[in-house]
């Protein structure tokens, strides 16, 4: 038979080895949490242009949370998938929790820049904007990549050539002109009618202006190009 001493020795170190062993095996692997925002990520990400790189960052193997059967990545309101961001996993079976991993996305593209010097209040024109490859995720959240965002739209401010094009740099030209006279359209179920007015305000194509009608009623509806305004009727 054991001394005493020597079965309380051993009860001791089977204590300690059990509350060693007895709160790591409680603990979420993080594994499958970050697979879950690999794959959520992954998903999010299928619109976005050009080459997309995703790395999902560490979540602590030391947490306190109950493993989970169920997971759910998310993205809090408003948050985008671009460039340094966090995501969020929830736990929907057996126990509930959220937690959140901290990841980034990238995305290598082309992107448009200035060619030339440009002016403020300067209409763009093709020889005015060029392409360039690079990370767009390291550019203004705005940067155009397609000519056809700029050409045809004016500078609001002066840029150095070989700057990067974002949309907060251009305005639309105007649609319509304050004192240019209009037609005005209405539109509705199964009917159409046009009526001539002038243009009380200059709006670009898709924003509103004024117009006073030949009778002198004064309506507002949607600029369109081409000197047209637009008012749908439900």
């Amino acid at each position: 038979m054991k001394p005493v001493s020597s079965l309380i020795a051993l009860l001791f170190t089977l204590l300690v080895l059990a509350t060693a062993n007895g709160p790591a095996l409680a603990r979420q692997d993080p594994a499958p949490v970050r697979a879950e925002v690999n794959r959520f990520l992954n998903i999010q990400a299928r619109s976005l242009p050009g080459e997309v790189n995703i790395q999902v960052g560490d979540f602590s193997a030391d947490n306190v949370l109950p493993p989970c059967l169920q997971l759910e990545a998310f993205l809090t309101p408003g948050a985008r998938v671009w460039g340094r961001i966090t995501v969020g996993v929830r736990c929907l079976a057996p126990s509930a929790w959220s937690a959140y991993v901290p990841a980034e996305v990238r995305v290598k593209g082309l992107y448009l820049v200035t060619a030339a010097p440009l002016s403020a209040g300067q209409i763009l024109g093709p020889d005015d904007v060029r392409r360039e490859a690079g990370e767009l995720t390291a550019q203004a959240p705005d940067v155009l990549t397609d000519p056809t965002q700029a050409v045809g739209h004016a500078a609001r401010i002066s840029l150095a050539a070989g700057k990067p094009l974002a949309a907060s740099h251009l305005r639309l030209p105007p649609a319509v002109l304050q004192g240019q006279p209009v037609k005005v359209i209405y539109r509705g179920a199964g009917f159409q009618v046009a009526n001539d007015g002038t243009a009380l305000s200059s709006a670009a194509d898709g924003q509103g202006a004024q117009v006073r009608l030949a009778n002198g009623q004064v309506v507002r509806g949607i600029a369109r190009s081409g000197g047209f305004v637009e008012i749908i009727q439900p």
